[in-house]
This record gives structure tokens, sequence and C-alpha cells, in this order.
């Protein structure tokens, strides 16, 4: 279960989960049959039910909203509905609505509600979307609602703001079982997504908590940059099978030492970690891990870089500590760059 791209022929539009877009638009389903040829993304939950539908269209002409918009090259949200229950499902849509953002280089993305989805208005407001207009049609009026991808407005998620003076750049390792669980946009061709990636909250979820105790993690603080190290496989070579898979912007940090109680810690955590109640537990009693991160997961490498290659790039080495380290600005360009990740994610501030 999980995502999956299909045709609009190959999605059943009698599903109940279309019952209320049938509702909300009159014209949906002879909408529907007309796009018999193009793709979008659908969600299964654990049972196998269809609880996430996804249709994006790039758009270059005038926006013909009250009041109208210049034309640009804009990503419309053409149709999302989720049925999440609690699993923030509805943070991986977004994401995935900004990957592709970003992959087309559009200037702003846009999205049509009726103001009785109250749930979904939040979410996207959550992203910085905001209302610039009304869309009239036969079905009533629905609020336009507009994220900017360029200009002055981008200093949000998900770009990654870069200042030398205010935050630094670190990778971070991070083993295998516990990556595919957090990183779900980043699972490598020998991992399975369908055996590993549970519809839950801290998969789903654009936000992150990670708890660990390597060397140096005492340094982080908001808004440092993490780039993660996934480490290498069993019985396979670090060289070739450890790889850089994902960037990250550090929210906040906390040491387990900060709680007065399990309790507090539990609660902290419980949301956006991967661990387990049992596995909480232990290692709120041993304290052998006390560096606890909230990050973003900002993007997912287009092409992940094996062990050997950063070595080659000099930003490891043989000789050096592998579970956490300092990069500079120009090797943080150099990962987009081999990874051929759009490097425009980057605001440099400096």
């Amino acid at each position: 279960m999980g995502f999956e791209i299909r045709k609009f022929k190959d999605i059943d539009l009698n599903d109940k989960f279309f019952d209320s877009l049938k509702t909300d638009y009159a014209e949906f389903s002879d909408w529907f049959e007309k796009k018999s040829g193009n793709g979008a993304i659908i969600h299964f939950d654990k049972t196998g039910q269809l609880n996430g539908f996804l249709y994006l269209k790039l758009e270059d002409e005038i926006l013909d909203i009250d009041p109208p918009k210049n034309k640009a090259l804009r990503l419309k949200v053409g149709t999302m509905k989720i049925d999440a229950h609690g699993t923030r499902l509805g943070e991986r849509f977004i994401k995935k609505i900004f990957d592709y953002a970003l992959l087309k280089n559009v200037t702003e993305i846009y999205v049509t509600i009726f103001d009785k989805h109250r749930s979904l208005i939040e979410l996207f407001q959550r992203y910085n979307f905001n209302i610039i207009g009304l869309k009239h049609s036969s079905n009533g009026s629905e609020s336009v609602f507009s994220r900017a991808m360029s200009g002055t407005v981008i200093a949000e998620y998900p770009f990654i703001k870069y200042n030398n003076k205010k935050n630094n750049i670190y990778f971070l390792s991070i083993y295998p079982v516990y990556h595919s669980r957090l990183f779900p946009d980043s699972i490598l061709k020998t991992e399975s997504s369908s055996s590993i990636v549970k519809d839950i909250s801290y998969t789903n979820s654009i936000h992150k908590i990670y708890i660990a105790g390597m060397r140096g993690m005492d340094q982080l603080k908001k808004d440092d940059i993490i780039i993660i190290y996934r480490t290498k496989e069993d019985n396979q070579l670090a060289l070739y099978s450890a790889v850089f898979t994902s960037i990250c912007v550090i929210e906040e940090t906390k040491s387990i030492f900060e709680f007065t109680d399990y309790d507090s810690f539990y609660q902290y955590c419980k949301k956006y970690s991967i661990f387990s109640d049992d596995e909480l537990l232990t290692i709120y009693k041993n304290k052998k891990y006390p560096f606890i991160i909230k990050m973003s997961y900002n993007v997912a490498l287009t092409k992940r870089i094996i062990r050997k290659h950063l070595i080659d790039m000099r930003i490891m080495s043989n000789s050096s500590y592998s579970g956490f380290g300092l990069l500079d600005y120009e090797q943080l360009l150099d990962v987009f760059k081999v990874s051929q990740t759009n490097e425009s994610i980057i605001i440099n501030q400096a």
C-alpha cells in the first residue's frame, strides 16, 4: 500500500471516495472521464482503501479569477482530496506538490477550495498559502489560495535558507532501518517501500524527530542544514551502499536531560518520532542518546551520492568520522549539482 501514479482510466470513479467530489462539482464525473489519459497521484491505506487523490496541472496563462492575475507559469492543484484519519497524510501530499513545483520551476502554486473544507484550508495555510481571490462557477464560489515560489516570499518551507553567520551545514548518519521510516521519498531501489513505509504519522509528516548520541550533535541549532547520510546496508560495502539521500532543516533541538519526567519526553517525541513506545522508554531510562532534533524534510536528492563519490568530492575521507560532520557552502552546492537536484531551493542570505 502507499503512493502510486495511475492514469485516470485505471482509477475506479465509482469508489465511494469520490462521492464528496461529485457532490461539490456537478461536472466531476464528466471531467474525470475526459482526463482518462492523464496521471494522478493516489494513496491507499493499509487495508487497500483509496484515501488520497492528487491531480496537478501546469498552466502558463492569465489566471481567470476575481480579481484576475497576470500570465505566469503556475502549478494548479487541480483536485486534491485526503481521508487522512490523523495520519498526517496531508503533509506528505503537500510535499509532493512542492517537489513537483520545484522540478518544473514554477513561479506560483494555487488551489481553489470551498470554505466548508476548513481542514484542507488550514493544511495549505500552514505552508504559507494565502487567499488571493475567488473562483466563480456554476458550483458556487471557491477561495483561491496561492503560494509564491519565486521573488521575495520564499523564506519558508520547502526553501532552505543559508547565512554563514547564522547557520551551519552538517551531514548526519542514520541506519537504513530508521532511514526508510523517516524519509519515505528517499527510499533506495534496494529497499521495499511496501514493507517498510506504513500509513502512520512519522512517515507522512514533513516534520521529523530523531534521537541520537553522535559526538558533535550538541552543536546543532535552529536553521542548521542537515544532509542525511544513510549508512551502508548489511553485507554491502560502505563505499557503494552508504549514500547522501535528503536535505533537512533543524526546527528545534533539545537534550533528553531537559525533560523532568518520561511523560513530558514521550509527549514531545511520539508524534514525529520513528521509535516505538518501548524504544522511547528505553531511550529515556538509559540516557545514552541525549540529542533530540526536530527537523523539516525539505527535499529528497534526485540522485543519491554514494560514499565513494563523497570521498572523491572531499566531503568525507576514509580516516574521518562518518557519523556526523561539518560541510561548507561550496560543498553543499556540489551535493546539489552532483545529485542533479534543483539548486533554486537554496536561498543564500550571506
